[in-house]
Order: C-alpha cells, then sequence, then structure tokens
C-alpha cells in the first residue's frame, strides 16, 4: 500500500480517507501549487511533508489542482467547493465535504497517554457520565471536541469548561459550545477506524 482510499457518508456530509505508507517525497511534488510547493520546503519534519504531500494528493482526486486557502482563524477552503474541513494524523488524512453547512473533522490515533491530561478537556459532568477509564472513550471525547473547535470557527476555546458531549449512542453525540458570548449545539458521528478515531458533526451548528 502506498495509497489507500476509504469514503463514508453522513446524508450531506462525506468523509474521504487515505492511509498511505512511507513514499518518495520528490515522486509527488507536481501534486503542488506554486504556494503550496513553497510552504512544503518550510517544513523539516518528514512525516509533516509527507502527510501535506497525501493531502493535496487527496484533494486533486476529490476537486482538481484547486488550491486550498485558509480564512482568518485557519479554516480550509477550496473556492466554489462548499464546506471542506482537513485533518491528518500519523500515514492518515482526510477531507470532510458538505455543501449546506460547515463541519469540522478530526482524526486521532488511541493512545494511552491520553488518560494523563483527561483533566484538561474533561468537564465534571463527563467525568460522571462517561467511562474514563477506556481510552478509546477518552480518545472519542478529546477527538469530539476537537471536531467542535474547528467548526466553531472560534480560537482559544477551553475544552473543559465551554465545549462539552454527550453521547446517546456508541458513534452518535450532541456536542456543544457555550460560554457568555456563544450557544451552539450540533451532532457527531464519532466512530473508530483501525486504531484510530474519527469525529465529524454530521448536522448544521446551531
Amino acid at each position: 500500500m502506498i495509497f489507500q482510499r476509504k469514503e463514508y457518508n453522513f446524508g450531506s456530509v462525506d468523509v474521504h480517507l487515505m492511509e498511505f505508507s512511507d513514499f518518495e517525497i520528490s515522486d509527488y511534488l507536481d501534486q503542488l501549487t506554486d504556494i503550496e510547493t513553497e510552504r512544503f520546503f518550510t517544513f523539516s519534519n518528514i512525516q509533516r511533508k509527507r502527510e501535506f504531500i497525501a493531502t493535496r494528493i487527496l484533494r486533486h482526486e476529490l476537486f482538481g489542482f484547486q488550491h486550498i486557502h485558509y480564512d482568518v482563524v485557519g479554516a480550509p477552503f477550496i473556492k466554489g467547493e462548499g464546506f471542506i474541513s482537513i485533518s491528518h494524523s500519523k500515514n492518515i488524512v482526510g477531507i470532510a465535504v458538505c455543501n449546506e453547512f460547515k463541519v469540522g473533522l478530526d482524526i486521532e490515533p488511541i493512545n494511552d497517554k491520553i488518560s494523563k491530561i483527561k483533566h484538561k478537556f474533561l468537564s465534571l459532568d463527563e467525568i460522571e457520565k462517561l467511562d474514563c477509564d477506556s481510552t478509546t472513550e477518552l480518545t472519542k471525547v478529546w477527538s469530539g471536541k476537537e471536531s467542535l473547535y474547528k467548526v466553531s470557527g472560534t480560537k482559544g476555546i477551553n475544552f473543559r469548561t465551554e465545549l462539552s458531549l454527550i453521547k446517546n449512542e456508541e458513534e452518535k453525540w450532541e456536542g456543544f459550545f457555550i460560554n457568555d458570548v456563544h450557544s451552539m449545539r450540533t451532532e457527531l458521528s464519532i466512530f473508530e477506524v483501525d486504531k484510530r478515531i474519527i469525529s465529524i458533526n454530521t448536522c448544521v451548528c446551531e
């Protein structure tokens, strides 16, 4: 395997994942626009370089040779292609696409180390109601909140006090972003693929 695609659909939301094994970077530089090529050469980490190229290969397959732009809060967009969200983890990248509403995609590896930082993102209510001894469940909460953070379009959010999740079913969750300025609710699909957690909102945030 060098590149392997997986597709998931949630109504008006499509999630495109691409797993990849190590590849020769120089073979795929033609997948980058001039601006992307310039940015690419600012990276020193080989894994980051491969993730950047793999994302553009997936972009190319979905939209053709169109540049990925970023807005003032760092959210990606492609002109004329609705709403997109991008995420990556080791040897996998993903692009979520929706023509109707803003989406936030997150990919997280399941790792026992997350238990050491759970106090930073779990509310007291979540500690009481969720299985906080489960690495998978903790990763789902973290990933779900990353998805909420992306779709909120707001910087500086406190994951523990301003973002909250309720699990309705194993893969169906509700997400909330509430503070003195904002009040937002959405539904999320949070599921496991090959020892990774994928999170995506499946309806408009309102």
